[in-house]
């Protein structure tokens, strides 16, 4: 897949305005480090001595059933869900730092979920929708103060995606895989270091599918990190080179996407006989 060089650049302007210095040691640290991170709720552990680490410009995905603890995982990464203090030897660092201001961490993290678009039910322009990743928000507000730069990125990041002719559209009228395209600009306006796509797929018909998946690709090839929560196998891109198994808030199995995803790994992860076929890279889950 090759992609207009101009357009490619606008993935990497923080990057671009970073001494040498800094950048060469952001690229080394690696983006997400987890070390017997666990999460209790209701006197119940949701996560259990998990451990996970992404590096800078790794694609991962994270797989699991229902209930597995993926979306704990995804809040604990942006910074909803605290780990356990008494945890042994227990280690979080984002980043390379351990302790963030929310906002600030959430500007390095660009979040896609359906649960998101839920929250997106009023007649907000398609062009405001993408501009409010700048402010974390739901919608632009008087006290917004939009820059010229700020405007200038969001036509840039929907021409880069395609959803241009989607900018005076409410979002409220979009159809979901409308929507879920508009909610990746939003996302990616504030340059973010790592894509979170959390089950991103749910509710898109064949065709949306088809073209998130494609977005996606786009996104992983201009040299963003992505990490891709799911329970289904047709969501994994081929440039996701490594999978996590979940199950029962543990972490089941990890490493090279094409040593984990067997059938007799994936029919123990889900507790049903699972085969698989693979085609153009996607894998293909059959029971």
């Amino acid at each position: 897949m090759r992609l207009n060089e101009e357009k490619n650049l606008i993935l990497y302007r923080t990057v671009r305005k970073m001494p040498s210095s800094k950048r060469t040691t952001e690229l080394r640290t690696p983006l997400i480090e987890m070390r017997n991170v666990t999460v209790s709720r209701n006197d119940r552990n949701i996560l259990d001595c998990v451990d996970l680490q992404v590096n800078n410009g790794e694609n991962i995905a994270i797989i699991g059933p229902n209930g597995s603890g993926k979306s704990s995982l995804i809040k604990v990464i942006t910074g909803d869900y605290r780990p356990r203090a008494d945890s042994r030897d227990m280690s979080l660092r984002i980043m390379g730092k351990e302790t963030w201001n929310l906002f600030d961490l959430r500007n390095l993290l660009g979040i896609v979920s359906g649960d998101l678009q839920l929250d997106y039910n009023r007649d907000i322009s398609g062009f405001d929708v993408v501009l409010s990743g700048f402010f974390s928000s739901i919608g632009i507000y008087p006290n917004h103060r939009v820059t010229l730069e700020m405007v200038s990125t969001v036509h840039e990041i929907m021409e880069f995606l395609g959803i241009s002719g989607l900018a005076d559209k409410p979002i409220s009228r979009m159809s979901t895989g409308e929507a879920r395209r508009i909610l990746i600009g939003r996302a990616l306006v504030h340059d973010p270091r790592i894509l979170v796509l959390d089950e991103p797929a749910n509710s898109l018909d064949m065709k949306n599918h088809h073209l998130f998946r494609e977005l996606t690709r786009k996104i992983a090839v201009a040299g963003k990190s992505i990490v891709l929560v799911t329970h289904d196998l047709d969501d994994i891109i081929p440039e996701i080179e490594r999978v996590v198994l979940l199950k029962d808030g543990r972490v089941f199995m990890e490493g090279d996407k094409e040593e984990i995803l067997n059938e007799e790994n994936l029919s123990h992860l889900f507790g049903l006989p699972v085969g698989i076929s693979r085609n153009n890279g996607y894998y293909h889950a059959i029971y």
